[in-house]
């Protein structure tokens, strides 16, 4: 009696994608039908072992275009970890658009021996005549989608020179119409409030503060700071125009002020823009606490702000609440620079030798042992002054994620990932100092 060859389970992976998310709320969408046609396909081949691993991999909403698709990294994992031995997808162009792309994904299916198969296409990646085909094929989707992508951007550029507005939120003063904009009375008399205010008084700072005690807002009850006031000055539909890549077209719609005021506007922010010195003098003082410091009272962040005074610079960092709306905007407003610095510095050598920092930093790099770590990490108190200040400045960022200033204190948080490598920085620094 001959024996029936035994065959092996083959672990089969479904994957679908949608580049919109239209539909998706359906009860019964298209990221259901492709995985129903998949399952369909996987259970005809039960005979050579083909079975379905439970997870779902859908990813809707995400262009074909790139990789950045959680459920795709998911599959990936996975695939790395051997959890799947073929990826079944309804047509090849769901897996990717991008012949790049393909390329790399092929290679990471090598190297764990996964294969895919396409329910609609009879593919076969493990041969090199279905190699061959799949990159025609691909090299075809992505020609026709760079094709359109052309189209697209010429018909844009096109749109944009006859004046059209070409959709986006409406800026304050305008709505929209059957696509077009249309004054909006009410808003208009703000824009025009605004550019003659700003003529009168010349001052974005002063302007701001007014229009935060007359209780003026933007779009949706939008506060408007300076931000918000420079690009409302600098927008050309106000005038009737469009720019579009530098080139400036008359625009289809009604323009709200007109060219005089404008003008006089411009003339304004010209004369008050800053002098290149003040900003060499910025890029020049140390800011160890730059784009990590936060007001917690506001939770916006604060930024490096300087003041000379009888020749002398003092350093500070201000919160974007104060600097953009007024000092009343913030019951923080400013922070010495020096003070907080020492503070956070202080915080973070006594927070490097809790037992609970030195066993997270070992758990972060498994490549060194726990005593080591313990060691390294102690070994930041007697080097710290002997560093340069951007050094010092280095290590900081790698360190610290987030410091939250209030008027009650400081709160440091650590970043997790930088424990580990920080243990290799200090030993390396301390070999340095020693040697």
């Amino acid at each position: 009696m001959t024996k029936q060859p035994v065959a092996l389970k083959i672990r089969c992976a479904v994957y679908a994608r949608k580049s919109t998310e239209e539909g998706l709320d359906m009860e019964f969408n298209s990221l259901d039908a492709q995985r129903e046609s998949c399952e369909a396909y996987i259970a005809s081949q039960r005979s050579e072992g083909w079975s379905l691993v439970p997870d779902r991999y859908d990813d809707g909403g995400f262009s074909g275009g790139n990789m950045e698709r959680p459920a795709l990294k998911r599959l990936l994992k996975d695939i790395d970890t051997g959890k799947v031995n073929v990826v079944v997808v309804y047509k090849i162009d769901r897996l990717t658009r991008s012949l790049m792309d393909f390329s790399k994904l092929v290679e990471a299916f090598d190297k764990r021996n996964v294969t895919f198969a396409s329910v609609t296409q009879a593919f076969n990646t493990t041969t090199s005549m279905g190699r061959l085909t799949l990159n025609i094929l691909l090299s075809f989707a992505q020609f026709e989608r760079e094709i359109s992508a052309e189209r697209i951007r010429d018909k844009f550029a096109a749109s944009k020179k006859k004046g059209m507005w070409m959709g986006g939120h409406p800026p304050l003063g305008y709505i929209v119409q059957e696509r077009k904009l249309v004054i909006h009375p009410t808003e208009a008399e703000t824009v025009r409030t605004i550019f003659s205010r700003f003529v009168e008084i010349g001052s974005a700072t002063q302007l701001t503060k007014e229009l935060a005690e007359s209780g003026s807002t933007g779009k949706n009850g939008r506060q408007m700071d300076k931000g918000y006031i420079y690009r409302m000055l600098n927008n050309r539909l106000y005038i009737g125009e469009i720019a579009y890549q530098g080139e400036v077209y008359p625009g289809e719609h009604q323009g709200i002020i007109d060219r005089e005021l404008w003008e006089a506007a411009h003339t304004i922010l010209t004369t008050n823009t800053r002098q290149p010195r003040s900003a060499s003098t910025r890029v020049q003082t140390p800011a160890p606490l730059r784009g990590i410091i936060r007001c917690r009272h506001c939770d916006r962040a604060m930024k490096p702000s300087f003041a000379r005074k009888a020749g002398r610079l003092y350093r500070y960092y201000t919160c974007q609440s104060a600097d953009k709306n007024g000092a009343d905007a913030c019951i923080l407003k400013t922070v010495a620079a020096g003070e907080i610095e020492a503070v956070v510095i202080q915080q973070v050598r006594t927070m490097l030798r809790t037992p609970e920092v030195i066993v997270n930093t070992w758990r972060a790099d498994d490549g060194v042992s726990e005593r080591d770590v313990a060691e390294a990490l102690r070994r930041l108190d007697p080097i710290w002054e002997e560093l340069f200040p951007v050094e010092q400045q280095r290590l900081v960022q790698l360190l610290i994620g987030r410091v939250d200033v209030a008027k009650d204190g400081v709160q440091v948080h650590l970043r997790a990932e930088g424990l580990g490598l920080l243990a290799h920085e200090l030993t390396d620094i301390g070999k340095e100092v020693t040697a």
